[in-house]
């Protein structure tokens, strides 16, 4: 996937095989496998060109993360100390991302706790 997503547009086995193979040796066949295996899954797409397919991403890098997490989180038998956890890990640089994330849909912050109830609970 991280090569579909580099790319950000639709990529052929053979375009995905030579980008790897500037890391390691890698069979076309491999290759091949793995995207079938991605679009088995649901999280690529393909379309014919010629003999070949084009492959490309369902969602984004960030929407597939933000999948995991919220599944992680979902599974938790507390999700508040889940939560807490997590932020405990977080390096300072990923707490401020977070609080920006907050503010942009807008969500109470630490800086401002009331903004949920002033603006209706959103």
């Amino acid at each position: 996937m991280t090569r579909v997503w580099k790319w950000n547009r639709p990529v052929t086995v053979r375009e995905v095989l030579e980008d790897l193979r500037q890391e390691r040796s890698i069979a076309y066949t491999t290759v091949m496998t793995v995207l079938d295996n991605l679009h088995q899954k649901g999280w690529v797409r393909r379309e014919a060109e010629g003999r070949a397919y084009r492959y490309e991403a369902v969602s984004t890098r960030a929407a597939y993360a933000a999948a995991l997490m919220n599944d992680a989180w979902s599974q938790s038998d507390n999700p508040a100390a889940a939560l807490v956890a997590f932020f405990g890990m977080m390096s300072e640089e990923q707490r401020q991302a977070l609080q920006d994330a907050v503010r942009i849909v807008g969500g109470p912050t630490a800086e401002n706790p009331d903004s949920a109830s002033r603006d209706g609970g959103r």
